[in-house]
């Protein structure tokens, strides 16, 4: 789910993280039972009806889960946008509480169900459909970018029609018109994706595999272990936030705030804020991303900003607050946009360019005997060269049929009661508008999927990006075109983001054998769940913290303001940029396309020794300490594989997500205080020699 899965549930930052940190146990199980047939060591185990595989339990389950990711997600969102793939905790706590559940009742005699991998999966769907609104939602970029408090950063746009604060009641209606229609138009082509062009999509199979691990008798073992290290991390995560809290009684309070590397290192963002929450992601993360971010801030605030600072006066006015888009903040937000701008367009090109000619090989070289089955049609024989895996997984997979005619009537008539419903939740957002988004979707939709089953990477937030300048530039500065942007991104987002993960999880299930329409209605509950869960977790944090939004807070939503930028330069066009910041823009964005093609060019090894344009961008605005705090997770995880590699693999997932969950748990406590008027007792504060002494001569006179 960085955006950028950072501004993304998934971009180009975070959306190989799947694959690339599914625990060991998942990967050898892989390894070991393909070669065993993995489906003859579940002979034995009948495979339940589609209606039996989605039980009462499994949505309690989703649900607690649900909740509990929603608010990691939600924190992420708000602090840096930065957002790991969360599966293999889903995955984990998911069977661990059933697992622990059915125990206790078969102990009692009162099972009437076993727990099974199917079940498991339709828990994994409904998670991470649930929680992924709250990144697809937009309340840490496009959505909150439409309020008062991020429209008032900038001088430009900032009149009542561009801005449009949330409301719990909005911003609920808004996710239930667009939220199902990704769903709804990928599902006529599941076949084609999954069983005809055999799509790889690497985070569908990784967690197929992590899931077919858990119900052997050596996974189950491994898993309780597994949970057994969450639980102790998510615990003192949990209780170090809380001690944290007690010396936070005012602005610049805290451990947040230790002068790590000097006062003067301080001020330029470079410090160690004490953070589990991003030393488990920095756990999670590839290395490469880790060590991205740390170059963008030495390349940014430890040169450019200070060298162009030097500039006060000459190149921008020295009477701007700091904040103003006029000023040094200007540079900041517009140079960290055209990196992310010149990395998405290359990396749109270069999938779309993947999907195209994937396609063509695949129509080129199919087999005229091939039958394509379509719904209402009995299922073709099966070629004998396939393996006893795939032909029990492909009969089982073609066995229950999602009709077409559903999918169709059903995207057809959520359009339409969007198309209604859009313009009196955004009265700049024409019905015509809308009318073209619903008639190209689909085809995006289809391209994203497409393109995420053989890459792993989502580009919604890119698709977004196109819908802010297409319809923003349409509606035009004098009718709120800023805020119709923003609301078409939200559309469009939210149709291609859905998709490619429904067919993520129909590998997912595919390679469970979990009925494809479990797998669909599990998404549908999920995201159901999820377009109620996240507003209202948005709304506590949006109740709970004054300063949200605002640089430099706790939460200071860093894409909010960039989205509403990109929307702002998609109207107006670029005469709101300070001097020489349009050169320096030009500069960066086709940076980010040279250093991408280079890492194309000089294959996977050389790559790894390249940094990602994406990452680099993030910490252009925010600064460098949340980077130092994932590279000490990546070093904590390097040193802990030179030790003992077995069990870093094994156990380093787990450590990491006990220690985001803890801490992200930490949010839910401290906004009810916070919303209680309970404020923390102590503020420990880090003074210079000169201005301490200061202060105690003023308290001492």
């Amino acid at each position: 789910m960085m955006g950028t899965r950072g501004e993304q549930k998934k971009d180009q930052i975070t959306s190989n993280t799947d694959a690339l940190t599914v625990s060991a146990q998942g990967e050898a199980a892989a390894e070991d039972k393909e070669l065993l047939s993995v489906e003859k060591i579940f002979s034995s185990m009948e495979v339940p009806p589609w209606q039996k595989q989605l039980t009462l339990r499994a949505f309690v389950v989703s649900f607690v889960l649900g909740v509990l990711f929603t608010f990691i997600v939600m924190k992420l969102n708000l602090t840096t946008g930065i957002i790991p793939s969360l599966n293999v905790s889903a995955g984990l706590l998911g069977f661990f509480f059933v697992k622990t559940w059915t125990k206790l009742l078969e102990k009692s005699g009162m099972l009437r169900q076993p727990f099974t991998r199917q079940e498991n999966t339709v828990i994994q769907t409904c998670v991470v459909a649930s929680s992924g609104i709250a990144f697809s939602g937009g309340f840490g970029s496009y959505l909150f970018g439409m309020s008062e408090v991020v429209a008032k950063q900038s001088t430009e746009a900032n009149n009542a029609q561009n801005i449009k604060n949330p409301t719990l009641g909005w911003m609920i209606g808004f996710l239930f018109v667009v939220s199902f229609l990704g769903l709804f138009s990928v599902v006529p082509l599941r076949k084609i994706m999954i069983i005809d062009f055999k799509l790889i999509y690497p985070s569908g199979t990784a967690t197929a595999h992590l899931i077919n691990s858990f119900h052997t008798p050596q996974g189950a073992k491994l898993a309780k272990k597994q949970v057994r290290a969450l639980g102790k991390f998510f615990s003192f995560s949990f209780l170090w936030g809380f001690f944290q809290w007690f010396f936070t009684a005012g602005d610049g309070c805290g451990f947040a705030n230790f002068p790590t590397f000097g006062l003067k290192a301080f001020d330029n963002r470079f410090y160690f804020d004490f953070s589990a929450t991003y030393v488990g992601v920095g756990m999670i993360c590839p290395y490469l991303i880790n060590i991205s971010l740390l170059v963008g801030a030495v390349l940014s605030w430890g040169i450019m900003w200070p060298l162009i600072d030097a500039r006060k006066g000459s190149w921008y006015s020295a009477e701007l607050s700091p904040s103003s888009l006029h000023g040094l903040q200007g540079y900041r937000v517009f140079i960290a946009i055209a990196m992310i701008l010149g990395d998405g367009l290359y990396n749109f090109f270069k999938v779309l360019s993947h999907t195209l000619y994937g396609l063509y090989r695949q129509l080129s070289n199919k087999d005229p005997g091939t039958v394509i089955p379509l719904s209402g049609r009995s299922p073709p024989e099966l070629p004998p060269s396939l393996s006893y895996d795939d032909q029990r997984r492909t009969a089982l997979f073609l066995k229950d049929q999602i009709p077409t005619w559903l999918a169709v009537a059903g995207y057809v008539t959520i359009a339409i009661i969007s198309v209604v419903t859009l313009p009196h939740i955004f009265s700049q957002l024409k019905w015509y508008y809308i009318v073209v988004i619903y008639i190209i979707a689909p085809t995006l939709a289809f391209c994203n999927a497409y393109g995420c089953g053989l890459t792993d990477w989502s580009l919604a937030s890119t698709y977004g990006k196109l819908a802010i300048f297409t319809i923003g530039a349409w509606a035009g500065a004098s009718h709120g075109g800023v805020l119709a942007g923003l609301a078409a991104c939200g559309v469009m987002m939210n149709i291609v983001s859905t998709a490619s993960d429904l067919t993520q999880d129909f590998k997912t299930g595919y390679m469970t054998l979990a009925s494809p329409r479990s797998m669909f209605v599990s998404q549908i509950i999920g995201t159901a769940m999820g377009c109620v869960i996240s507003p209202c977790v948005f709304w506590l944090f949006y109740k709970a913290f004054n300063d949200l939004g605002v640089p430099g807070s706790q939460y200071p939503a860093p894409y909010a303001l960039v989205y509403r930028n990109m929307s702002i330069l998609g109207v107006e066009g670029f005469s709101a940029l300070p001097k020489h910041c349009l050169t320096l823009c030009y500069v960066f964005f086709f940076a980010a396309i040279v250093i991408n093609g280079i890492r194309d060019l000089v294959g996977k090894k050389k790559a790894g020794f390249i940094p990602l344009p994406m990452a680099m961008a993030i910490p252009f605005y925010l600064g460098s300490y949340f980077a130092i705090d994932m590279c000490v997770g990546s070093l904590i995880l390097f040193v802990w594989g030179k030790v003992n590699k077995a069990k870093a693999d094994a156990f380093g997932p787990a450590v990491a997500s006990g220690l985001i969950c803890g801490d992200g748990i930490w949010t839910l406590p401290s906004s009810i205080l916070a919303l209680a008027g309970v404020n923390p007792p102590i503020c420990m504060k880090f003074l210079s020699r000169g201005t301490n002494a200061k202060v105690d001569a003023f308290l001492g006179s």
